[in-house]
Formats: structure tokens, C-alpha cells, sequence
């Protein structure tokens, strides 16, 4: 039984109780979200006891995805080892492989084991192809090559599988021959597009979703329905292919829910500002609430280098609108597979947007750690402000960089406004941070 017909039935298992306590809400209450579908916990059922518990959606602190793995040109598993042990480190929630070169069941098996307890991601797509390529001589392949592959990923623990079911044999063929600047940008959507315009059949995963449904209800794992059509350039977004993948892709996910299996839609992409909570907004309506996964979005095309700040800019306005997960992206994003370094960059940027997101979505219950914060800065607390960091190593490395002579930081020195006024702030009444979350619960927040 999966953890939604579990819901269904009443039961709140140790995994909801544990999301719960983790999350600060009521079990019961996550336990009906989880029963329709609009709360997820990211599992394979051969993995229970190795994976944390990493519910997403509704109600829930925003969560943050790390993507690793080779490409076809750089083969380098120990430096996608080093950037799974930063994603471990420093805070990521869901980790996936997405490999290109060498052994592709080698490295995957090498990922999940040093990505533990995260749980663990894949794109099956690329290795139907890659090894389907191979082996038929050509992307001639049979459609149910490409659900054995996704079988192997599910028996190996693959805990969520994007699986680009939205797109269709007749919108390949419209939208190669379209006039999007970036026709696709999906890398698997690609791949299916080309199989399907090659081979004159549909998409496999559309013609055989019952089957695929099955499957991932025997592992309880997740469907992330990918987003093929996606926006690859700002002038792109919401136009009719992003739009009707979007249709599609709610119906299969209310599709996969009703028989217990547990699904995310993947969203754009590349977005301007403004359009980013309509964004949200529709796929929430169209889809009766099912958690968001969203690739940035980037709202400019023009930082190169700076990606990672461009996307956590949409990622803020997206998770403070409502979507659940983000996918972070890197400063080597259009540019060249990251290094690890790079990829913690990345990781951090996403970290903050979706605290950002989450203190308009969540208000006091995501504010507490600024308020705190706040507090240490009016005392000139250096060791809590360090601890409070999100990158503490970083703010320490940066707060020792000169030689300090007073108690403020290098930048104001003696002329710290806390120094300057010292004398009369002792004489004032002491804050409180019940007091100042009290200031949370009384404000308006709104959805910007």
C-alpha cells in the first residue's frame, strides 16, 4: 500500500509524523494533504531507512534540488562525488544525477550511495537514448526500451524520475518548425521529440502511462512530470507550447494520484518577473494543488557567469507564490558543466531564495531565524550571527578578513551606528523575539 492510499485509510504513518515534526504542523492535517495529492515525501521503498524524510508541498518550508553527473565530454566521478558530499553538506533536500558519459549504471549506483540520505532524482530519458543508441544501432529503439530503463532506476532506489510524458508526437512536430527562439531546451524532451518525429510514434510514456503509473505505485516512488516545453528564452514564456504541456501535464498527474502514486509537475525555465506568479498560479489551479518543481525560473537571459543570481530572483517570486521545490542553478549554467565549487554557489543562492519565498508564504513560522538574527545584530553578537548564517564558513571568512580592533565589523569600525548610540540603547526596554514574531502575525502579507 502507498503512502497515499495509507492517507487515504486514515493512517498517519511514521513518515508523516516524523514530515510533521520536522515541518511544525499538524500530522493529521499533512496527512489529508498527502492523501490528495498536494504534499509529497520523496521515497523509494527500497531505500525507507537510508533516505531522509523530505515532504514538499503545501503549507511546507520551500525545498531546494542539487543537480550532479557527468556530460559526454567530461568523465569525471570523483568531482560528482565532491559536489554530492556539498549538496549533503550544505544543505540541499533532493539531489539528482543527471549523467551523460561513462558507465551510467555505474555512476548512478556511486551517486546514490554518496548522496545519502538525500533523496535521489533521475532522468531516465537520457540513458534510454544514450544506451539505446548503442545498442539498436540508432534511436530506432522499441518505445518499451525506454520503460525498462525507468525500471532499472526504480529497482536500483531512484526515489523521483522525470519523466517527460506532456509532450506530444503532434507538438514535436509543430514545435521544431515553430517560431520560439528556443524550440526546446529540454534536453529529454529533445530526445523524445527527435524519437518520435523519426519513428512516427507517440511518446512512449504518454502511450504507456497506465503501465508507468504501476510501476512507480509498486517502489511508491514519485512521478516528476517534466516539463519538455518549457520556456528557453524569456520571450518565449506562456506561449501556446509551455501552456498546453501545462494542461497535460495536470491531467496525467491527477491521472497518477487517483491511483495512489505520488507526483510533482516540473516548471519553467525561463520567465520574466511578471509573469512568474501567474505561472504558478495556473499550474496550481490546473492541477488541483500538486507540488512545483521549478527550474529557477531565470528571469533574465543576459548574466552568463551570474545565472545562479538570475534564477534565485525568480525562485524567490516562485516560491513566495507557491511553488514547493526549486532546482537550483549554477554561475556555469549555459556556459559548462560546474565545478564543485560552483555548485555550492548555486546551492546557496537557491537556499536563500527560497527562505525569501517562505517568509511571505509562511510568514512568523519561516522568520523566526531572521528575527533571531536581527537581534544578534543589535548586540554585536558575532558568534550568533555566524551560527545563524546559511553559509557559515563564508560569513566567518569574510568577517575575519581584516584584523578586528572594536567590537563592530571592519566596515563602519568605530563608527558602528550599535557603538554610536550605545549609551541610550542600554536605557531602552530589551526586545523580545515573541515580541518581534507578534510583529509578523500582525502584518499583511501578501503575495508579491
Amino acid at each position: 500500500m502507498t503512502l497515499i492510499e495509507e492517507a487515504r485509510r486514515g493512517v498517519i504513518t511514521d513518515e508523516i509524523r516524523e514530515a510533521a515534526r520536522a515541518e511544525g504542523v499538524d500530522p493529521r492535517k499533512l496527512a489529508k494533504l498527502v492523501a490528495s495529492g498536494r504534499v509529497i515525501i520523496v521515497r523509494n521503498v527500497r531505500r525507507v531507512g537510508k533516505v531522509r524524510i523530505v515532504p514538499v508541498g503545501e503549507g511546507l518550508a520551500t525545498k531546494v534540488n542539487v543537480n550532479v553527473g557527468t556530460s559526454g565530454t567530461v568523465v569525471d566521478i570523483e568531482m560528482e562525488k565532491e559536489k554530492a558530499r556539498i549538496a549533503v553538506e550544505y544543505g540541499s533536500d533532493t539531489i539528482m544525477d543527471l549523467s551523460t558519459g561513462g558507465n551510467l549504471d555505474e555512476i548512478r549506483r556511486i551517486i546514490l550511495e554518496v548522496s545519502q540520505p538525500l533523496p535521489l532524482g533521475t532522468v531516465p530519458t537520457y540513458q534510454a537514448w544514450i544506451d539505446g543508441v548503442r545498442k539498436y544501432g540508432g534511436i530506432n529503439m522499441p518505445s518499451d526500451w525506454f520503460l525498462k530503463v525507468v525500471e532499472k532506476h526504480l529497482r536500483d532506489g531512484v526515489d523521483f524520475m522525470t519523466i517527460h510524458a506532456g509532450i506530444t508526437k503532434e507538438m514535436a512536430r509543430r514545435v521544431v518548425r515553430s517560431r520560439r527562439v528556443a524550440p526546446i531546451v529540454s534536453r529529454g524532451g529533445a530526445m523524445l521529440a527527435a524519437w518520435m518525429i523519426e519513428n512516427d510514434e507517440e511518446n512512449p510514456y504518454l502511450k504507456h502511462w497506465d503501465y508507468l503509473v504501476e510501476l512507480f505505485r509498486e517502489y511508491d516512488a514519485t512521478i516528476s512530470i517534466g516539463d519538455a516545453m518549457r520556456p528557453g528564452a524569456i520571450c518565449d514564456a506562456h506561449d501556446e507550447f509551455q501552456v498546453q504541456e501545462l494542461i497535460n501535464n495536470a491531467r496525467l498527474a491527477r491521472q497518477a494520484i487517483e491511483k495512489g502514486v505520488q507526483v510533482m509537475i516540473e516548471g519553467p525555465g525561463h520567465m520574466p518577473m511578471d509573469k512568474v506568479v501567474a505561472d504558478v498560479k495556473l499550474m496550481k489551479s490546473l492541477s488541483g494543488g500538486v507540488p512545483y518543481y521549478v527550474l529557477g525560473p531565470l528571469v533574465t537571459d543576459i548574466a552568463p557567469g551570474y545565472d545562479h543570481i538570475a534564477a534565485a530572483i525568480g525562485a524567490a517570486i516562485a516560491a513566495a507564490s507557491g511553488a514547493d521545490l526549486i532546482c537550483y542553478l549554477t554561475p556555469a549554467e549555459h556556459l559548462s558543466l560546474p565545478k564543485p565549487e560552483q555548485v555550492k554557489e548555486g546551492l546557496i543562492a537557491a537556499k536563500i531564495a527560497a527562505h525569501a519565498g517562505d517568509i511571505i508564504k509562511l510568514g512568523p513560522r519561516a522568520a523566526e531565524a531572521d528575527v533571531e538574527m536581527d537581534l544578534a545584530r543589535a548586540k554585536l553578537d558575532w558568534r550568533k550571527q555566524l551560527e545563524l548564517a546559511i553559509d557559515r564558513r563564508k560569513a566567518e571568512e569574510i568577517y575575519t578578513q581584516f584584523r578586528q580592533t572594536v567590537s563592530s565589523c571592519t566596515m563602519c569600525g568605530q563608527y558602528c551606528v550599535f557603538l554610536i548610540l550605545e549609551k541610550y540603547l542600554k536605557q531602552r526596554e530589551e526586545l523580545s523575539k515573541e515580541e518581534l514574531i507578534e510583529r509578523f502575525l500582525r502584518a499583511p502579507f501578501t503575495v508579491p
